[in-house]
């Protein structure tokens, strides 16, 4: 068993800071070394792409392994998560992982080429708030249209309708943001920002709708069978994976402005003292 020291994963938003290092050996092929956290299936993967920064060039490179049994290659699944549970996340040791040349993705050279596959997988990930939000307005229509308080239907009441009208105008705008992004996408229109923008908008739209189902269903909206409760956890999840909220929108406020805000200002130095003048 490896032990997993959390100080080791230091790289998380700020993904351009990427510490797994691939190094060319002699015979031709690479060594990995570094540490991976929250990797989606990693317990179980048969393939994995593994990004690391070549120490001759300082670029991004990417290599596909087949790690069950690969020397050096070291996954511990990560226990008691409280949403999307169906995805077993891993912590990843890599020591002395040798990979031959031909493992290695041609077309990822760079951190750019990387960030481009991620901006594709993040799109994909910018649909599940909005399948999530679809299904929690329609158990909370069903519910409050079965369960009576007061003699009356719950969705009889104006408060729960006025709810129930603030969720379906959330999820039919989300469904028209994705929708369009996906589409600008397909015809390679689709910008970074735009992307990242749409993803973390759409899972901050998600909670809301989330939020408000809970809200309808009251007590019995904790409860796993009435699912609201499950997907109320996994949105918190989508919420910060694929770029948390604020980096995504930072991404998306950089195309923008044309002012990258990921790290502080450091102030700038002092002016250096005035030249003695000459008698």
């Amino acid at each position: 068993m490896v032990k997993i020291d959390l100080l080791l994963f230091q790289v998380g938003s700020d993904a351009g800071s990427l510490a797994t290092t691939a190094t060319r050996l002699q015979s031709g092929g690479w060594r990995l070394d570094g540490h991976k956290r929250w990797i989606g299936n990693a317990p179980f993967a048969d393939v994995a792409v593994v990004f690391a920064r070549d120490i001759a060039d300082g670029d991004v490179k990417a290599f596909v392994l087949q790690p069950k049994g690969l020397p050096g290659w070291h996954v511990t699944k990560m226990e008691n998560k409280t949403g999307m549970r169906v995805v077993q996340n891993g912590d990843i040791v890599l020591t002395g992982v040798e990979v031959p040349e031909a493992n290695r993705l041609p077309k990822c050279s760079s951190f750019k080429d990387a960030t481009a596959a991620l901006a594709a997988s993040r799109l994909i990930v910018a649909w599940q708030p909005v399948g999530m939000a679809m299904g929690v307005y329609d158990m909370c229509l069903r519910y409050t249209s079965e369960r009576r308080q007061f003699g009356a239907p719950l969705n009889a009441l104006a408060i729960n309708q006025e709810k129930l009208m603030r969720m379906l105008a959330t999820v039919q705008g989300m469904l028209l943001v994705v929708w369009r992004v996906t589409r600008l996408a397909e015809a390679g229109q689709a910008s970074p920002g735009m992307i990242s923008l749409a993803k973390s908008s759409l899972t901050a739209r998600g909670r809301e709708v989330a939020g408000l189902g809970r809200e309808l269903m009251g007590g019995n909206g904790i409860l796993h069978e009435f699912h609201c409760a499950k997907v109320f956890n996994d949105m918190e999840a989508c919420h910060t994976y694929e770029g948390t909220y604020d980096i995504n929108m930072l991404v998306a406020a950089r195309e923008v402005t044309g002012q990258a805000a990921f790290k502080p200002t450091r102030p700038s130095p002092p002016p250096p003292p005035p030249a003695p003048a000459v008698q």
